[in-house]
């Protein structure tokens, strides 16, 4: 498991525990957000029987193979990634060294040591402005941020080893993701945080475009669903619900009991106007669909902050 002290990462190392596996949780610790919630996570996780975990960055290979050669593994699944549309604009060179670099990496590793699966997380960036609600089938050879455009070529990669080596890989698109913990460069974080404190809401826009948000146990159930022999897959994960801005900050209040401040600022030029995933495909073939309804999953996200709130309030939001 890389990126096991992401938000993703660490509910998909929980998971896989309580299931019975054993992990072997990579991660480098980056500081691209406030570190201090990588070791939150971090610190629950080492307290599970079953976890393991070795601090390095998926960009050094030669590290790599000298975990792989001490371990034996039977999937990778791939989490560590730079993620973030806005901030990819200002560095793009770190997301490629990451996203691409790392991927090979991991799919080279997996050649050499006969690893056969191979589970990327992916993004609904993909779909950029196209046509919704975005199906797997659909063009996704307009990007609108190199963020995007590296998850492309990490996706491009990863055929190009199935073809050539038969390594079996599901790729999950996964839409906008919140709850417990969360990245604090992400809207719900930020808005729990800000309303909070009694501090204004930078909003983007005027609030009125949509994101298909999706409960983070939700994703990790799908992604241990993910490794389960599948050939070759892309397969979405998200709530088929997509949501106003506006709506979300609305419930946010009434669950803080405050009312919010916003700073309007114009709409960024890397930003989508709505996400929206088809689920079909994760219906069909993975016998998934979201459990938990926005309304809850903001609830716990509210709760999580309060009941963390002596630091989670001063941790460093980000550009």
């Amino acid at each position: 498991m890389t990126g096991c002290a992401g938000f993703i990462g660490a509910k998909v190392s929980e998971v896989l525990v309580q299931h019975g596996h054993q992990v072997l949780g990579v991660d480098n610790l980056n500081p691209a957000y406030d570190v201090r919630l990588k070791q939150w996570r971090l610190h629950g996780l080492e307290a599970l029987p079953g976890f393991h975990f070795t601090q390095l960055d998926i960009t050094d290979r030669a590290a790599l193979a000298a975990v792989l050669d001490r371990y034996p593994v039977a999937a990778v699944v791939n989490l560590a990634a730079r993620a973030g549309v806005r901030p990819s604009v200002l560095d793009p060179w770190v997301y490629y060294d990451t996203n691409v670099t790392g991927t090979l990496n991991l799919l080279e590793l997996c050649r050499q040591h006969a690893i056969a699966k191979f589970v990327l997380a992916s993004t609904s960036s993909l779909y950029g402005d196209g046509p919704r609600p975005f199906r797997e089938d659909q063009p996704t050879d307009r990007p609108l941020s190199p963020y995007a455009a590296s998850k492309k070529a990490a996706e491009a990669l990863c055929y190009a080893y199935h073809h050539l080596f038969g390594i079996d890989v599901t790729i999950l698109r996964y839409f906008t993701v919140y709850g417990p913990a969360g990245r604090p460069d992400m809207s719900v974080f930020r808005f729990i945080r800000w309303i909070a404190e009694g501090d204004p809401i930078i909003l983007y826009g005027d609030g009125s475009q949509e994101r298909d948000f999706t409960y983070v146990e939700d994703i990790a159930r799908g992604t241990v669903q993910g490794l389960d022999p599948r050939g070759y897959d892309i397969i979405n994960l998200g709530s088929d619900r997509p949501v106003p801005i506006r709506q979300v900050i609305a419930t946010l209040e009434q669950y803080l009991g405050r009312t919010a401040r916003l700073d309007h600022r114009p709409t960024h030029p890397a930003d989508v106007r709505a996400t929206w995933a088809d689920i079909s495909r994760a219906r069909e073939r993975l016998h998934w669909s979201p459990q938990t309804s926005l309304e809850d999953g903001l609830r716990a996200s509210v709760a999580w902050y309060e009941a963390n709130r002596a630091w989670a309030s001063k941790v460093s939001l980000g550009q």
